[in-house]
């Protein structure tokens, strides 16, 4: 095992307690109290997963969040007190999931591992078949495997892992309905739990970042009762 991974959270003992059992799970942890010193350590060390807490004393956990994403592609799981849906959207926004506190230490290890699973399956060379496809074109929207970035007309969309792998699934299986359970079994890894709302707000925030039209989406459509479609 031995991924690397980053907490930042100005809360020690908190920070302490999910350095604790991280490390117990045998992962390599930089634990620090402040941003500043959290993005000294994102520029010197080849980082697999960082944990951030929202609220910091001096650089919030967006902010590290977006410089993370200027140049890496590790997940990224907020930490935070804030219960209000706004806070949620805007963090899922540019992380990879969301945890609420107060919260079981035990909960953040299994999302870690999850999220790490994701993110390896993408890292690791694939054997390619003869019919295995790196690229989609749809009506003026080009995802690639290969670069893992998409381009829709003309502009590339920041998309986080965990969205990239949403759409890449979707125009993978293009013209079939996948259902949320599905769609949440192959991207996170793990078995789907009901009232689980996660792939719901991921998919918002997709469409969100395409201007898709909620009414009428040009993309990604909902199919009330069963789950999610990119038409042929």
């Amino acid at each position: 095992m031995n991924e690397k991974i980053l907490v930042v959270d100005d809360e020690k003992e908190l920070a302490d307690l999910v350095e604790v059992y991280l490390k117990n799970d045998g992962y390599t942890v930089y634990k620090f109290y402040n941003g500043t010193d959290a993005l000294r350590c994102i520029e010197s060390i080849h980082l697999d997963l960082a944990i951030l807490d929202i609220m910091l004393p001096d650089i919030d956990g967006f902010q590290i969040c977006q410089k993370i994403r200027e140049k890496f592609y590790f997940p990224v799981i907020m930490l935070t007190a804030k219960v209000e849906d706004g806070d949620k959207i805007m963090g899922l926004s540019v992380a990879d999931d969301y945890i609420t506190k107060p919260f079981n230490p035990l909960e953040v290890v299994a999302r870690v591992k999850a999220q790490l699973r994701q993110y390896m399956r993408y890292r690791q060379p694939q054997i390619k078949q003869e019919d295995e496809c790196s690229e989609y074109d749809i009506r003026g929207m080009t995802i690639s495997k290969k670069s893992h970035k998409c381009i829709l007309f003309g502009k590339e969309l920041q998309l986080t892992p965990t969205e990239f792998s949403i759409l890449w699934y979707l125009c993978e299986n293009q013209g079939e309905v996948i259902s949320t359970e599905e769609l949440f079994e192959a991207v996170w890894g793990e078995k789907y739990m009901d009232n689980n709302n996660t792939v719901m707000a991921h998919i918002g925030r997709l469409r969100e970042k395409m201007k898709e039209r909620a009414k009428n989406p040009k993309f990604i459509k909902t199919v009330w009762g069963v789950g999610y479609t990119i038409e042929k």
